[in-house]
């Protein structure tokens, strides 16, 4: 086992960007009504168009948050097909009047990302016991197989729906680098055992969050980013906390900003332009 691949595959699904903005109040009181009114307008037929997306379940969706704290006013969260998709919604949003009283805060790009540690471990073992050197025709054929039959069972949880849930809570992660600890150089079958253990806490909660995990490994500044979605936002801060006592957060996790947001139809938008969350 010792000589299988130490890197475990993954399956990649939908483009993901966050945008976090402040807002200017300021110039936006100064407006007429009229302009005003004008403005919320396009900007609301803009995101409706965004938020229904198109399939059954929807996919290709955008939401809005109303954030809470300093860290800005508004969180957009946009699901695509491709970073070509999410850099045209970038221009389309640029080209609105709406935009020149967002001020750009923060953003994050990644992709949905799903761990395969059991498959890999399986596959990798099988393919060695069929003789296969690694990298071979043979075995790359062979880890494609496996990943494409994957991809095809959990194509929902690879292109999902954004979940309706009133609250957010985003924030990147790292694994440990360090001189003492190092996530990468511990063996295949000790971080197959730490995740396994890691997850079952997450599936203790699913009743009350649905979580989605986005890579972001040369995309962003981060490792993943990861999006917890319930309709209480306690739930965030007991899922959070417990999972500080398991080992692989407690020993490899680094944590970045914490983002926490109220959802935010586009119908609403409106309101809130006019103080009020409804």
């Amino acid at each position: 086992m010792s000589e299988l691949p130490s890197v475990p595959m993954t399956l990649e699904g939908s483009s993901v960007l966050h945008q976090m903005f402040r807002f200017d109040w300021e110039s936006w009181k100064k407006l007429s009504v009229q302009d005003q009114r004008e403005i919320e307008a396009e900007a609301v037929e803009l995101f409706q168009t965004w938020e229904k997306g198109y399939g059954e379940p929807a996919r290709n969706q955008s939401a809005i948050y109303s954030l809470l704290g300093h860290k800005g006013d508004l969180l957009f969260i946009h699901f695509r097909d491709s970073f070509a998709e999410l850099n045209r919604l970038e221009l389309e949003l640029a080209q609105t009047r709406l935009n020149g009283f967002l001020q750009p805060q923060h953003s994050y790009l990644s992709v949905v990302e799903l761990g395969l540690y059991e498959s890999s471990a399986k596959t990798y073992a099988a393919l060695a016991e069929k003789g296969f050197t690694q990298g071979s025709a043979e075995w790359n054929a062979g880890v494609q197989e496996v990943a494409a039959r994957q991809s095809n069972a959990m194509a929902q949880r690879l292109f999902p729906s954004i979940p309706p849930a009133k609250y957010l809570c985003f924030y990147p992660m790292d694994r440990r680098r360090g001189e003492a600890r190092n996530w990468y150089t511990e063996a295949m079958t000790d971080r197959q055992r730490m995740m396994h253990q890691h997850g079952m806490i997450g599936r203790r909660y699913a009743d009350s969050v649905r979580q989605i995990i986005t890579g972001s490994i040369g995309f962003d500044d981060w490792e993943w980013g990861v999006d917890l979605f319930a309709e209480d936002p306690i739930v965030f801060k007991k899922l959070i906390y417990e999972m500080r006592f398991d080992e692989v957060s407690a020993i490899y996790a680094l944590f970045g900003q914490f983002f926490i947001g109220v959802r935010l139809q586009a119908d609403n938008l409106t309101s809130w332009l006019n103080g009020k969350l409804t």
